[in-house]
């Protein structure tokens, strides 16, 4: 099995493992770690098909930088919504 191929299977565990906690957790944080792990699993996919080529394609590769900054901001505006104590009632 080849590093591509590896890294290929490994994203696509890590994207199942968050879309199957999605549906089945009930808590919201845990739910936001989920999409996480979802994300997480695209970018390792993304990265592994920009370096099938020679020289690796460097779209794919701002494109994932571009989209960790955006997972970072969605992650910390979806726990900011999250927070059960400035709820009002």
């Amino acid at each position: 099995m080849s590093s591509v191929a590896w890294f290929l299977a490994l994203g696509l565990a890590l994207f199942l493992l968050g879309l199957q906690g999605l549906l089945t957790l009930h808590n919201e944080i845990r739910r936001v770690i989920a999409v996480n792990i979802m994300g997480g699993g695209v970018f390792l996919v993304m990265v592994a098909l920009a370096s099938r080529i020679d020289p690796i394609d460097p779209v794919l590769q701002a494109l994932v930088v571009t989209g960790l900054v955006v997972a970072v901001s969605a992650t910390a505006f979806a726990l900011r919504l999250s927070k059960p104590e400035d709820r009002d009632p």
